[in-house]
């Protein structure tokens, strides 16, 4: 796990993303955080957990230099399908998992922090869903998690612009919970809230955390599906080869609706 680090303490466990400098989600680093989720669950002492990013991100998005090497719309369909199913692992693990988000979480980033049950922010984070900036698609269902948390209507604008919000913006809109200054206060406030989570008995937090997803509305799991499938037919547009290049050159793409 070098690329994910794990670490326990008076019933907590912290998961640290280490992929410097942007805490891109390559399939490396989903495949740490899948391993780390295997180590809590074997802990049965772990009531709640912490999930942040080293250095300068919570995470910056997906690993689009891997896109480059993906040939087939069936290889992006599985690549979305990979982030989906660890998100949804995450959704409904036995014990909260909290993200600590500071600077940017943005794509991938952005999808993973609201697959966690509970988002403490900093006031100056960037958070969105940019892809449509690059000629692609959200893939890790953040067309289907965004909306819980903001609305239809704003989702639309949020996805359709690729702007991002500010954490402020974040607390305001219901997509954060908590929203804090300055980014050394927010591992601090993290701990202070899974502190009073471990508190709590084990039993019950398994009994809420089985309990609050049936909340969710059936069309869920459909709509994260078909998300799959239109992710990996935009891949095989020329937009999407265009996007992506232009992403990786650091200039604006020449988009040709096709």
């Amino acid at each position: 796990m070098g690329k994910v680090l794990l670490t326990k303490s008076d019933h907590i466990a912290t998961i640290t993303l280490n992929s410097p400098p942007a805490n891109a989600l390559s399939t490396d680093v989903l495949t740490d955080l899948s391993e780390a989720l295997d180590q809590v669950e074997q802990d049965k002492s772990i009531k709640a957990v912490i999930l942040h990013g080293e250095g300068r991100f919570f995470s910056a998005g997906a690993d689009i230099k891997e896109f480059t090497g993906l040939q087939n719309e069936d290889d992006y369909t599985k690549l979305a399908r990979k982030g989906q199913q660890l998100f949804d692992r995450i959704e409904h693990f036995h014990v909260p998992v909290i993200a600590a988000i500071h600077k940017a979480a943005l794509g991938g980033g952005l999808e993973l922090a609201m697959s966690c049950h509970i988002r403490i922010i900093t006031e100056d984070a960037k958070l969105g869903l940019p892809e449509l900036t690059l000629g692609i698609i959200p893939g890790f269902a953040g067309t289907q998690r965004l909306p819980r948390y903001v609305g239809i209507p704003r989702a639309y604008e949020m996805i359709l612009t690729g702007e991002p919000i500010s954490g402020k913006e974040a607390f305001q809109y219901g997509l954060a919970n908590k929203v804090v200054a300055q980014d050394d206060e927010l591992l601090d406030e993290a701990r202070k809230l899974a502190a009073k989570i471990a508190q709590k008995s084990g039993p019950t937090i398994h009994a809420v955390m089985k309990l609050l997803p049936y909340a969710q509305t059936s069309q869920f799991k459909e709509g994260v599906h078909q998300e799959a499938i239109e992710f990996g037919k935009v891949f095989g547009t020329e937009d999407a080869k265009e996007g992506v290049q232009a992403f990786i050159e650091k200039r604006k793409p020449n988009f040709k609706d096709q």
